[in-house]
């Protein structure tokens, strides 16, 4: 499968992004279930790369091993994330930065000229990165979580506009 884009950083080495397969569902159930309350299922993911042609999902992979994964609906001229997620053990080394930057990029890539996510208003790390990244707070989904009723911060950033070369 093709990378999107590879970086070499001093700790942890090569650092790659390319675009999801069925085979790495095994995998991204991994994440899922060390990342969320509320996972989905294998046949979600199954049904998102089959069956959703609005969807797109990138794998984080780390000297070859797959540790995140992010995936989006483009619909239009927005983009909506769905799910990002990193392995536990290997969190706060700015993983989760370098995989939405490139989702975002990605995103523009596509014509897309906002992107818009949930997230937990409890959830204040991922708030943080989200903020860093452009998104603004714009809105409340009451009792979005549907495991103990949290209420959900809506989040928009404008994405950069990509000049047509001529």
């Amino acid at each position: 499968m093709r990378s999107i884009r590879s970086i070499q950083d001093a700790e942890l080495g090569k650092i790659e992004f390319r675009p999801m397969t069925l085979e790495d569902i095994p995998d991204v159930m991994v994440i899922e279930h060390e990342s969320f309350t509320l996972p989905w299922s294998e046949g979600a993911f199954r049904n998102e790369m089959t069956m959703n042609h609005f969807a797109r999902y990138l794998i984080l992979e780390v000297e070859g091993k797959p540790v995140g994964y992010c995936g989006m609906w483009t619909i239009v001229d927005e983009a909506h994330i769905t799910n990002i997620a990193i392995r536990t053990a290997m969190r706060g080394q700015h993983l989760g930065e370098h995989l939405l930057r490139v989702m975002m990029d990605w995103a523009v890539d596509l014509g897309m000229v906002r992107m818009t996510l949930e997230v937990r208003v409890s959830n204040y790390i991922a708030q943080s990165l989200y903020g860093k990244m452009g998104f603004v707070p714009t809105g409340r989904r009451k009792d979005y979580y549907s495991d103990n009723h949290e209420d959900a911060l809506i989040m928009w950033c404008d994405l950069p506009v990509r000049v047509q070369q001529g």
